[in-house]
């Protein structure tokens, strides 16, 4: 058998393996990865750091021979675990950064057992290059409708059960794993890196029909601390939207629900406070630290909405021209308010061609 090599990266094309094999070390694959990737390294992080330091200061020949002992002794691990239950016609596509000595190692061990081996040239590079070109070069061929309304509207919420009705939608917090406030961190789940964020944004928006319309969040270019590709963006700043309408005191107690995690850690709570855009005064910022000292965390979210929230939809709704569909009543912390106010979306949905102006109570 001879090692085969590929370039593509497409969604098509990596469905036709078996497996596809990142061999680079664990924290690169953290960092981003191909998806669907199974993270089998030929060297440890800890192993790579030593091998690549003996081959700046020491020997290049030592670092390689060192290099060498461990890739051997990894993928002997693999071969007894991982994927040892592997017939004859296994087919895997293997890769590491650049389509270098990691990678081939692999391979031409792979090769020899007798499985149709493939590597992807040029490696994790290639495949990032793709991404960058989907997301930040070429135009998406999706249609978008945002759900809008000010913070405490049950909008993820409601995107869930717009899923559960067979609408297709899109969840950029859920990828992005924050909830797309200044208090939206999500506790103990770091956010993922901007490239790891951007291959599961593409690989949501490779499984989506161009011939539905999608639904997805009002969100701003930014989700925490991750950024929406230009490509992304500039079908979401052109989309019609559907606004959501709920009472400042209904919104607020929602929030507390919703937010919870933060609650539950007034440190943090603070924290955020004192990254408002809009700082509070001194006078203020005692009052809040007063609500959350007595547990009055929906009177606190009024004021942090009154303050902050309330005030930054209302300017940014002025500035916008994108068309609104309908405004639709919901009391978010009813179900079955929440409930009929998605199924009232849903049919704005279905009635796209026709949407005008209205208001639905």
């Amino acid at each position: 058998m001879t090692v085969q090599v590929t370039e593509d990266v497409s969604v098509e094309a990596l469905q036709r393996f078996d497996m596809v094999i990142d061999v680079r070390s664990p924290g690169e694959f953290a960092q981003d990865h191909l998806p669907g990737a199974v993270s089998l390294p030929v060297l440890t992080d800890a192993e790579r750091a030593e091998v690549g330091t003996m081959y700046v200061q020491d020997s290049r020949f030592k670092a390689r021979r060192l290099g060498a002992a461990y890739v051997a002794r990894n993928v002997a691990r693999h071969l007894e675990g991982a994927v040892a239950d592997r017939d004859g016609g296994f087919a895997p596509l293997i890769y590491c950064w650049r389509g270098g000595m990691r990678s081939n190692a692999m391979a031409t061990i792979f090769d020899q057992v007798g499985w149709r081996t493939t590597v992807l040239s040029g490696g994790y590079r290639t495949y990032r290059r793709y991404v960058t070109r989907r997301l930040y070069d070429e135009a998406l061929d999706l249609r978008f409708v945002l759900l809008d309304g000010h913070t405490g509207s049950a909008k993820t919420e409601m995107l869930g059960q717009l899923a559960e009705m067979g609408l297709q939608t899109l969840d950029l917090e859920g990828l992005a794993q924050h909830r797309g406030s200044l208090f939206g961190a999500l506790a103990g789940r770091p956010q993922p890196s901007q490239k790891l964020f951007e291959s599961c944004l593409l690989q949501a928006l490779d499984g989506l029909d161009p011939n539905r319309p999608v639904v997805a969040e009002a969100e701003s270019s930014k989700i925490g601390d991750r950024m929406v590709p230009p490509a992304l963006w500039t079908c979401l700043a052109r989309a019609p939207r559907m606004e959501l309408v709920a009472s400042r005191p209904e919104r607020a107690k929602y929030l507390v629900e919703t937010y919870a995690d933060m609650i539950a850690d007034p440190s943090a709570l603070m924290v955020a406070i004192d990254r408002m855009p809009v700082a509070p005064s001194p006078e203020r910022r005692a009052t809040w630290m007063s609500l959350i000292a007595a547990g009055a965390f929906a009177e606190l979210a009024e004021a942090i909405m009154a303050l902050h929230y309330d005030p930054a939809y209302d300017r940014s709704a002025r500035k916008q021209d994108r068309p609104l569909l309908g405004a639709v009543d919901v009391v978010p912390t009813e179900p079955h308010s929440v409930a009929r106010a998605s199924a009232r979306i849903a049919e704005l949905v279905a009635g796209l061609d026709g949407g005008g102006l209205r208001r639905d109570g």
